[in-house]
């Protein structure tokens, strides 16, 4: 049975799943948020945690309350024209902010758990690379950027920071955090900018910043809105992709290997792109003017946590760069059906756009969910170890040796008093 999980999922084999036995996470986190101020909040964080919670739990129940969120979101702003109640942009917040905690504090119950595996790298980055999209489109809906070219590139472009630090892992077996990182710095921006929305109203995204704070020689009229675009563009370019590259270099010079050729990797990202840019942008597209914004993120979270968990389990694996996944071929589609008219063919009709995209949505629930089971259930079985639970009798040990430490400090404090 385990023999044909592994041929199903076309990347993993005896070879590859060897190395989950000798895995070894590396990190590098350089922000002095992190370090200085959350480390601490981390720490008091976990210990509410019972021991019985498996890491990779934890980690699912962050995501489900940007989940929830996201629900909430096609309930009380469906526009995205900001949220009428100021309680919803909190509950923004809130999630945004959990499903943070949980990312950074899942690791912790693993060490303190004794579960540490390559699993729950696996499972981490690839519930993160899923957040991408959704987190942000709790963004655009705080905002009031609605389902438009601006509103879309708020909720899409977190994808190229996580493709490229997932990109830069692969080769460098270390996931590096800057001074100024997306899951620090990066969330407590986004929740900052989803409370200021709760308490002064997702208009004030929209008004001139002169209002607030002067400088109207310098600012004009110009809304926060009308430079948004350029703020996430240079902090991806500037602040996020050089470092990647250089990270990337040292290592496959370190190792006398070329560099030409990492370089190719791009590809995926590169045809993900594109085809969005082109489907979207198209005069034909109806996918915006209808209002179809939320469902696109849904459909693309799965198409690109395809994408980059693939890298992550290729890294994990030491298996070579795969370029290419099948939920790929339908976005390019997409991207084609509404050019139609470039072809000198018709043009396909909005509802005919929609039932596509329907179609996609399904496609891809199908794919990525039957390929992440499958994936899972191997590495599970390969190492005898359970994916969402802690086994009853590991957990009670735990407990009892807790209690047993406890116990032995309290006697020997109470031994110095008398």
């Amino acid at each position: 049975m385990a023999q044909q999980r592994f041929a199903a999922t076309g990347s993993l084999s005896e070879d590859g799943l060897k190395h989950f036995k000798t895995y070894k996470y590396s990190s590098v986190d350089k922000s002095p948020v992190s370090n200085y101020i959350l480390k601490h909040y981390w720490n008091a964080c976990v210990d509410f945690l019972p021991l019985w919670l498996a890491p990779n739990m934890v980690t699912l129940l962050g995501f489900f309350f940007v989940l929830g969120n996201v629900a909430l979101l096609e309930v009380m702003d469906p526009e995205l024209d900001g949220p009428k109640y100021a309680w919803v942009c909190y509950s923004y917040a809130f999630g945004v902010w959990a499903y943070s905690t949980m990312d950074n504090i899942d690791g912790k119950q693993a060490r303190r758990t004794g579960t540490s595996s390559g699993l729950g790298e696996l499972f981490d980055h690839g519930i993160d690379s899923l957040n991408c999209t959704l987190a942000s489109l709790l963004e655009t809906s705080a905002m009031a950027l609605g389902p438009t070219k601006i509103g879309a590139f708020t909720a899409l472009i977190p994808t190229l920071p996580m493709f490229f630090s997932t990109w830069e892992t692969y080769h460098t077996h270390t996931l590096y955090l800057g001074y100024f990182n997306g899951p620090t710095e990066g969330l407590i921006i986004a929740s900052s900018i989803m409370i200021l929305s709760g308490v002064y109203g997702s208009e004030i995204w929209h008004k001139p910043m002169s209002d607030l704070v002067g400088f109207y020689d310098i600012l004009g009229k110009s809304s926060v809105t009308d430079i948004w675009a350029a703020i996430l563009l240079f902090s991806f370019f500037v602040a996020h992709v050089p470092g990647c590259v250089i990270n990337v270099v040292n290592a496959r010079r370190a190792k006398n290997l070329p560099l030409a050729p990492v370089f190719l990797e791009w590809t995926p990202m590169a045809v993900f792109t594109v085809s969005l840019i082109v489907w979207l942008g198209s005069p034909n597209s109806s996918l915006l003017k209808d209002n179809h914004l939320c469902l696109l993120c849904v459909t693309l979270s799965l198409v690109f946590g395809r994408m980059t968990t693939k890298i992550i389990l290729a890294h994990l694996t030491r298996q070579p760069f795969p370029y290419w996944t099948s939920l790929l071929a339908p976005l390019v589609g997409g991207a084609v059906l509404v050019n139609l008219p470039f072809f000198g063919l018709p043009a396909v009709s909005a509802q005919v756009e929609h039932y596509y995209l329907w179609a996609y949505f399904a496609f891809a629930n199908v794919v990525y969910f039957r390929w992440a089971y499958v994936v899972i259930n191997a590495i599970c079985d390969y190492l005898g170890i359970r994916c969402l639970t802690i086994p009853e009798d590991r957990w009670r040990a735990l407990e009892q040796e807790r209690e047993g430490i406890a116990t032995s400090t309290n006697g020997a404090g109470k031994g110095k008093k008398t």
